[in-house]
C-alpha cells in the first residue's frame, strides 16, 4: 500500500514565516547597539553648536584667529565670563527676565488648566463648539493682532511696564488649552465622580484630584512658556522703553552691537543666558516627555 506524502500545513496561529535565528540575532543586536549608536550620533550633532560656543567662550582673541580653528582652547580664559558679565547690566536684565518668566509660567499654568478642565471634565451645552472656536484662534496671523494689541496696551497705560508681557499669559493660550485638554480626557471619570459624591467642589477637584494627575502635561506647558518668555525679543522691544526694565534678549542684542568682534565675550554672554533653560529642561525632562507624549493612566 503506497504511503501518501504529507505536506506541511500552516497552523491556525501562524501569522507569517518564522524569522531565522540569524535574523533574530541581527535584530536583537540592532535593538541593543545600533539604536544607541544612532541616538548618540544624533545627540552629538545637536550638541556640537553648544560645544563650539563653550570652547569659543574660553579662548583668547589671539587663539580665535588661528587657522584651522582649535577644537579645544590652549589657554582657558575663564575671565571672559567675568568680563561679559560686567560689560552690560547682566544682573539687572537677568532679574527682569526671571521675573517676567516666573509670572508668565504661573499665569499660563493657572489659566490654561482651568479652561482645559472646563472643556475636558465638565459637561455643558455647546462645549465642543466653543472649543473649536478657541482652536480657530491658532490660525489668526500674529501680525494682524500686533497693532490692535499695542493700541489696547497703550490705552491702558501699560507701555513701559511688564504687564503687556505677563497679563496675556493669565488669559490662556489655544495651544496649551488643547494640550491640557487632550491629557485630561484620559483621566478616568470615576475619580471625578467619586470626589463629587464625597461633596468636593469643582475647584477642589481641579487642584486636589486633577492637578496631581496632570503634572506631566502641566510641566510641558511650564517649559514651553518659560522658554518663550525667556527668549522673547519682540515683546520687550515693543513695550519696554526704559533701559533698566530691559530683558536679556534685548541686552544680548545691544551687547552684540558693541562687542561684535569679541566673539569670546559674545559666546560667554550667550551661554550664561542659555544655562537656565538647559538646567530647567534637564530638571523637568521626565515630566516634559510624558506630557508631550500624553502618557496613559492605569
Amino acid at each position: 500500500m503506497a504511503t501518501q506524502t504529507e505536506t506541511p500545513t500552516a497552523r491556525s496561529g501562524d501569522t507569517g514565516p518564522v524569522m531565522s535565528t540569524g535574523a533574530q540575532n541581527l535584530r536583537l543586536l540592532w535593538d541593543r547597539i545600533g539604536v544607541r549608536i544612532f541616538l548618540i550620533t544624533m545627540s552629538a550633532l545637536f550638541l556640537l553648536p553648544i560645544y563650539w560656543m563653550l570652547i569659543t567662550s574660553l579662548k583668547s582673541n589671539e587663539e580665535l584667529g588661528i587657522t584651522p580653528a582649535t577644537i579645544f582652547p590652549h589657554d582657558i580664559q575663564w575671565g571672559n565670563y567675568v568680563e561679559a558679565f560686567q560689560a552690560f547690566p547682566f544682573a539687572t536684565y537677568f532679574g527682569n527676565s526671571l521675573l517676567i518668566t516666573v509670572l508668565s509660567v504661573i499665569g499660563s499654568i493657572v489659566s490654561n488648566l482651568i479652561v482645559a478642565y472646563g472643556f475636558a471634565c465638565l459637561d455643558w451645552r455647546g462645549r465642543d463648539r466653543v472649543f473649536y472656536i478657541v482652536l480657530a484662534t491658532l490660525f489668526i496671523p500674529f501680525p494682524i493682532a500686533l497693532i490692535p494689541t499695542f493700541d489696547l496696551f497703550a490705552w491702558l497705560h501699560w507701555i513701559n511696564t511688564f504687564l503687556p508681557l505677563v497679563v496675556p499669559h493669565f488669559l490662556g493660550s489655544a495651544f496649551f488649552i488643547f494640550l491640557l485638554r487632550q491629557f485630561l480626557l484620559q483621566i478616568p471619570r470615576e475619580h471625578l465622580d467619586a470626589a463629587r459624591i464625597d461633596g468636593a467642589s469643582e475647584w477642589r477637584i481641579l487642584w486636589q484630584v486633577v492637578f496631581p494627575m496632570a503634572r506631566p502635561a502641566v510641566a510641558a506647558v511650564a517649559i514651553f512658556t518659560a522658554v518663550g518668555a525667556w527668549n522673547d525679543f519682540l515683546g520687550p522691544l515693543l513695550y519696554l522703553q526704559d533701559e533698566a526694565k530691559q530683558t536679556l534678549a534685548i541686552g544680548i542684542q545691544a551687547f552684540r552691537s558693541t562687542h561684535d568682534v569679541q566673539f569670546s565675550l559674545l559666546m560667554a554672554a550667550s551661554l550664561m543666558i542659555l544655562a537656565p533653560l538647559v538646567i530647567l529642561f534637564f530638571a523637568a525632562q521626565k515630566y516634559f516627555i510624558s506630557g508631550i507624549t500624553l502618557g496613559s493612566f492605569k
